[in-house]
């Protein structure tokens, strides 16, 4: 079993964010399926762009993101951080802690810690909050 993250963006900011992901991340798109690719003789999804992405899954590592565009308001909660947990590799927390919070705000810089681990936070682009842990 796997819990996966799912990341719904506002008005076709799906794409965008799948892309700055899995650059950032190292990643895959191992699914994308668009709006225009849904049965036509589905019931009407409303006004919502056919380009628009209706799901997708990034996968980096044995972890996935699931990412689609809504055309209802859903703003990023302020309760839940995605945490991304690394043994001993700074340098990829390094290069990942930069790539993700390019654009974002950082509330915690990157730091050696008490518990022994490199550790930051920060809010992504679109207002996703972010942990890296790495083990030292």
């Amino acid at each position: 079993m796997h819990v996966y993250p799912y990341l719904n963006f506002n008005h076709g900011r799906a794409e965008e964010a799948l892309n700055f992901y899995r650059e950032a991340l190292g990643g895959d798109v191992a699914v994308l399926m668009r709006y225009a690719d849904a049965p036509k003789d589905m019931p009407s999804m409303g006004a919502i762009d056919p380009d628009w992405i209706m799901h997708a899954r990034l996968t980096f590592g044995a972890n996935a993101l699931m990412i689609s565009d809504t055309d209802r308001p859903a703003a990023p909660s302020q309760q839940i951080s995605l945490s991304i947990n690394l043994d001993g590799d700074t340098a990829e927390a390094e290069r990942i802690f930069a790539a993700l919070s390019v654009g974002g705000q950082v509330t915690v810089p990157l730091h050696k810690t008490f518990w022994g681990a490199l550790f930051g936070c920060f809010s992504d682009k679109f207002g996703v909050s972010w942990m890296i842990n790495c083990q030292l």
